[in-house]
C-alpha cells in the first residue's frame, strides 16, 4: 500500500523527480568513475614492468633504482661493471639477463642503450610483449627504435635520421654519428612510449671520440672504422633479470646485494612499485573526497527537493491523514519516496558508468595507456551504491520528520 502511493506520488512529480534521480545518477557516476580510473591507474602503474624478478643498479635507494630504471627519472648514482653485469649473468639462478645504458637524451626524451634481449623480455601489463607499430628492431649499429610518443611529438617516421644529444641538456650532440628511426613501437602507456632505444654498441660507438664528458677536439674517428671496432661496453646503468624460478628469487638478491666486488642493489619491482605508488598516489585521496562530496550534495539537493514540495503537500498530507493514516505511515511514505529516488538515481548512475567505460575504454588505453577493465559490478561498487540508498533514506528523515509533525488542520488552513 505504501510502495504504491509511493510510486504514485513519484509519478506525480514527475520533471521534478526525474531532476533529482538525474543529479544523484551523475553524481554516482562520478564517484564510481574516479574509483574505476583510481584502481585502474593503480593496475597500469603495477604493470608498468612485470615478468622480471629482479633490477639490479649501483648501490641506492630501491625508488631511485626503479625512477631511473623502468621510469628514466633521475640518474643513477654509480654505474655498474660489465665484469660484475657477466658475473651476474653466469650465476645458475639466472634464466636471462637485459642490460641497460642511459645517460644520453634526443630533445628531451631519454636514449637508452640495450639488446634486442629488451624486446623479448620486456613484458608490461600482466605479461604484455612490446609490438611494433611500424618497421623493424635496430639492425644496424646506429639504428634506433623509438616509442609511441617519441614519434607522435616529433612527428618521425621510419627511415628519418635522429641526432644523439650527449646526457640530458642537450647542449653538446653526437651529429657525426646520426642514428635511422627503423622501428616505432605500438603505445603501451609506459615509459618505453618516451624512450628512444639503441643497441649497447652504439652507445659506445657514438662516445669513441669522447673522454671525461666532452669530445676530444681534433678527433673524429670515421664511421666505417668505428663498425670495426671492438664495442664492449665497459660499465652499464642497470639490468633487467628474470630466474629460473621464483624460489630463487630471494636467494640471488641477497647474493648481489652483498656482491663483494662493488656495491650493488638488487630489487624486486613489485615491492618498489607499492613502494613509490604509496608516495605519489595521494592524488586518488583528494579525488575521492572530491567525488564524495558531489555525492553528498547530490543528497542534500534531494533533501531540499522533499522540503520544497512538502508546502505543496501539505493538502495532499492532511488528506491522508483525515482518511486514517497514521503519522508513521506519512513519515514512511516519504522515506520510501526518497530512497527510491536514490536507488534509481544509483542504478543510472551505474549504467551511465559502464556506458561511459564502453565509450572511452578504446580511447584512454590509445591515448594515454590507461586500461580500464568493464567487469560486473564489484562488493565495493555495491556497497556504495547501497550507502547511497541508505544516505538518500537519513536525509530524508528530516523533512519526513517535519511532515509526521503536520496536523489535519494545518494541511486544510488556505495560507495567503
Amino acid at each position: 500500500m505504501i510502495l504504491r502511493l509511493a510510486i504514485a506520488s513519484l509519478f506525480a512529480r514527475a520533471l521534478t523527480v526525474g531532476m533529482t534521480i538525474l543529479a544523484i545518477a551523475l553524481s554516482v557516476a562520478l564517484f564510481l568513475s574516479v574509483e574505476k580510473v583510481r584502481t585502474g591507474a593503480k593496475a597500469s602503474f603495477a604493470d608498468t614492468i612485470s615478468g622480471t624478478d629482479l633490477i639490479v643498479g649501483a648501490r641506492s635507494g630501491s625508488v631511485q633504482l626503479l625512477l631511473y630504471s623502468v621510469f628514466r627519472i633521475g640518474n643513477a648514482t654509480n654505474n655498474v661493471t660489465w665484469q660484475s653485469y657477466q658475473d651476474i649473468a653466469a650465476r645458475p639462478e639466472v634464466d636471462w639477463i637485459v642490460p641497460i645504458s642511459l645517460g644520453d637524451s634526443h630533445r628531451q626524451f631519454r636514449v637508452m642503450g640495450t639488446t634486442q634481449a629488451f624486446f623479448e623480455h620486456y613484458k608490461y601489463r600482466q605479461g604484455r610483449s612490446l609490438e611494433m607499430a611500424d618497421g623493424l628492431i635496430m639492425d644496424d649499429l646506429f639504428d634506433t627504435v623509438i616509442g609511441a610518443d617519441v614519434a607522435a611529438t616529433l612527428n618521425y617516421r621510419v627511415g628519418d635520421p635522429i641526432v644523439v644529444a650527449h646526457g640530458l641538456a642537450s647542449f653538446s650532440e653526437h651529429k657525426d654519428q646520426p642514428f635511422r628511426v627503423s622501428g616505432i613501437l605500438r603505445k603501451t602507456g609506459t615509459p618505453v612510449d618516451r624512450t628512444v632505444i639503441v643497441s649497447m654498441e652504439a652507445i659506445e660507438a657514438i662516445h669513441v671520440d669522447w673522454q671525461g664528458g666532452a669530445q676530444v677536439q681534433g678527433q673524429a674517428t670515421p664511421v666505417d672504422v668505428i663498425r670495426e671496432m671492438d664495442l664492449k661496453p665497459s660499465a652499464i646503468t642497470a639490468a633487467l633479470v628474470g630466474v629460473k624460478s621464483p624460489l630463487q628469487t630471494f636467494r640471488l638478491q641477497r647474493a648481489i646485494n652483498e656482491y663483494s666486488q662493488e656495491p650493488l642493489l638488487a630489487i624486486l619491482p613489485g615491492v618498489a612499485l607499492q613502494e613509490l605508488w604509496s608516495i605519489v598516489g595521494i592524488a586518488e585521496t583528494a579525488l575521492l573526497a572530491v567525488s564524495f562530496m558531489v555525492v553528498v550534495t547530490a543528497l542534500i539537493g534531494m533533501m531540499a527537493t522533499i522540503f520544497s514540495s512538502l508546502n505543496e503537500r501539505r493538502r495532499e498530507m492532511a488528506i491522508f491523514r483525515a482518511m486514517g493514516a497514521r503519522p508513521m505511515t506519512i513519515l514512511s511514505m516519504l522515506v520510501l519516496e526518497a530512497m527510491l529516488m536514490a536507488a534509481l538515481g544509483a542504478l543510472l548512475g551505474l549504467a551511465l558508468l559502464y556506458l561511459g567505460l564502453f565509450i572511452a575504454q578504446p580511447i584512454l588505453d590509445s591515448a594515454f595507456g590507461l586500461w580500464l577493465t568493464i567487469d560486473p559490478p564489484s562488493l565495493r561498487e555495491v556497497w556504495v551504491m547501497l550507502a547511497v540508498i541508505a544516505a538518500g533514506a537519513i536525509v530524508s528523515m528530516v523533512p519526513a520528520l517535519r511532515a509526521y509533525r503536520m496536523s489535519v488542520a494545518d494541511g486544510m488552513i488556505v495560507k495567503t
